[in-house]
């Protein structure tokens, strides 16, 4: 578990199963930015059977809040983005509305970051926004990453094809979080 001053940052469990496939196909939890395909229940507990959604080159965390645990409020993500990139990407959903603008998904971020910089070899690791999803372009600022252009018509949602930005953290780059100077 990956432990902060907001959340928490946990393997998803077998008995975890249930809540995170409903808050899967919950289509209304997604948001205009999220992507909107769904695996079946056979699928994900297969995955999870296999795997347990954590490999060496992706994973997958749930985010609860310390203040109890017990309730899953979203998760987060990590993979490898393009196979010849020393990078990871990070993608992470929210599932209620309502713990938006609390830090949440901040202070994930950041423990993920910290977690993969420690751990793994990756110089890399990048956040790709919708542009006009201002939460979590604030999110990369906040958490330091750079803005780096963007991606025309890359990312297909809702039936049409959407421009992305790009944002960077490269593992030698100030983590604005840290008290330290080094990174």
């Amino acid at each position: 578990m990956l432990t902060g001053e907001l959340v928490t940052l946990a393997p998803v469990r077998q008995a975890d199963l249930p809540a995170f496939y409903e808050a899967q196909v919950d289509l209304g939890t997604r948001g205009a930015y999220f992507p909107l395909t769904v695996v079946s229940e056979p699928v994900l507990a297969a995955r999870f059977a296999a795997t347990g959604f954590w490999e060496r080159d992706e994973g997958t965390l749930l985010i609860r809040v310390r203040a109890d645990d017990a309730r899953i409020i979203g998760h987060i993500e990590f993979f490898i983005p393009v196979n010849y990139w020393d990078a990871y990407e990070l993608s992470y959903q929210l599932y209620d509305p309502a713990q938006a603008g609390r830090g949440y998904v901040t202070e994930a971020v950041q423990l993920l970051v910290d977690h993969l910089f420690g751990t793994k070899k990756k110089h890399r690791i990048q956040l790709v926004i919708v542009p006009e999803n201002g939460a979590s372009r604030r999110i990369a600022e906040k958490c330091g990453f750079m803005y780096e252009g963007v991606a025309r018509g890359a990312f297909f949602n809702a039936g049409t094809n959407h421009d992305v930005a790009v944002y960077s953290l490269l593992r030698t780059d100030a983590r604005p979080w840290r008290t330290s100077e080094r990174p």
